[in-house]
């Protein structure tokens, strides 16, 4: 018998020890290393200022282009049979990047619109996270390579690199033949159509015409640098580009790789130009604490500040209590927090004053500011702001705001979830 316990002694002892090493390898590759603004920024331009957008190109994604147009697309009965009429009508090349791509039937679709190029001798080029694609099956796969089209799953988690798990790309791009871009919150899945509220998701999406779908290509081979070791080049995904339409569009994408993270950034001087609105929509609202400090600092100014958030009817109930738990101090500042209530809510959108519009992929959360790749749009334009806010606006009749009251009278439950939700802190 005591040979028995002296040999559990290190049996334990070696447990302790792997349980140990597992955890200090996620935890050294799991926590967001960057460059990052601590402190809030003092106001320096308006939104419509020209020192502004010189201050967006210089720091974050160079230049705005002029000469574009922008076609709003709302739920994903606009947004899919748009983009599938692109793919089918693509002559030269298709590149497509999603996070999630599900095993039903709008993904298949996409399969079998992507193998048709293929086969007919387009240069077809698609990504897919691997975290976000693991519910598609096999044979869409197969029916995209089978036919031909290059097909990259990003970043297939390691177990002695946990940052592959961590590390996703939540980027929404769609180019075709170089000439058309399509980007915003939709990923390829039936949850973004139908009739359900409880699974049915609200969205956003944008078909871009004209000289700024050079940089939403760009944006794709930057991830198709990372997984291939390739480049895509030549006319076919890179054509001149004429004038479209009146809009400077300047393109940010933000990744960890890159040092820092630009849609943080982008963020804070976008809300130390605000003096009269800042309206937000978004999947996931969870600030941390010097964007919460920017935006009180621009409620002290007298900037009205309103926020679409997700209600009741989402994905991850656990996630809204975590983000709910950190909205105190916003509500004691007459910060007004909205839950959407007619449907999930996948939305994002963040305009300034009625000058200034930022869509993409990125949610208002640590994980869109410091830990995925995403790409957002930027458009210098105070006549498609007031087109946004119009959007904003009736989102915002759909949805019921959520008071200091509501925040005060929690469950003891639904504080000890949102507690045990924000102790994954960088996570959220």
């Amino acid at each position: 018998m005591a040979r028995k316990r002296t040999l559990l002694i290190p049996a334990a002892v070696l447990g302790t020890l792997l349980l140990t090493a597992a955890v200090l390898i996620f935890y050294f590759n799991a926590r967001p290393v960057s460059k990052r603004l601590t402190v809030t920024v003092e106001p320096f331009a308006t939104a419509g200022d020209p020192a502004f957008r010189r201050t967006l190109e210089h720091l974050l994604g160079g230049p705005a282009l002029e000469g574009n147009r922008i076609t709003v697309l709302r739920d994903g009965e606009e947004i899919f049979p748009a983009m599938l009429e692109a793919i089918a009508g693509a002559r030269h090349s298709v590149t497509l990047e999603t996070y999630e791509y599900y095993g039903d039937e709008v993904a298949g679709a996409f399969a079998e619109a992507l193998a048709e190029r293929a086969e007919a001798g387009m240069s077809v080029h698609v990504i897919l996270d691997f975290i976000g694609s693991r519910k598609a099956e096999n044979g869409f796969f197969e029916t995209m390579t089978d036919a031909g089209v290059e097909l990259v799953r990003y970043r297939k988690p390691s177990w002695y690199r946990s940052t592959r798990f961590n590390h996703r790309t939540h980027r929404k791009l769609l180019v075709v033949d170089g000439r058309v871009g399509f980007t915003g919150g939709a990923n390829l899945g039936d949850s973004w159509v139908g009739d359900d509220p409880e699974t049915t998701y609200r969205d956003n999406h944008f078909i871009i015409e004209g000289p700024a779908v050079g940089r939403l290509q760009a944006a794709f081979l930057d991830n198709w640098l990372l997984s291939t070791g390739g480049l895509l080049l030549g006319e076919a995904y890179f054509p001149e580009l004429d004038d479209a339409g009146n809009l400077a569009l300047q393109t940010v994408n933000s990744s960890p790789r890159e040092g820092h993270k630009h849609i943080r950034t982008l963020l804070l001087l976008a809300f130390s130009a605000a003096r009269e609105h800042i309206r937000i929509s978004t999947a996931f609202f969870a600030p941390d604490p010097t964007i919460m400090q920017a935006l009180i600092e621009a409620r002290e100014r007298g900037v009205e500040i309103d926020i679409i958030a997700p209600g009741e009817k989402i994905g991850q109930p656990w996630v809204r209590l975590a983000a709910i738990s950190r909205w105190g101090p916003l509500l004691k500042k007459g910060i007004r927090i909205h839950e959407y209530q007619d449907s999930r809510f996948h939305a994002k959108l963040f305009i300034v004053d009625d000058q200034w519009v930022s869509f993409g992929s990125a949610n208002f959360d640590n994980r869109s500011f410091r830990i995925n790749d995403e790409t957002n749009v930027n458009v210098f334009n105070a006549e498609f702001a007031r087109d946004m806010i119009r959007i904003f606006n009736d989102d915002l009749s759909r949805s019921s705001e959520y008071t200091l009251e509501d925040w005060e009278n929690r469950p003891p439950g639904q504080r000890l979830r949102g507690l045990l939700g924000n102790f994954l802190g960088p996570q959220l």
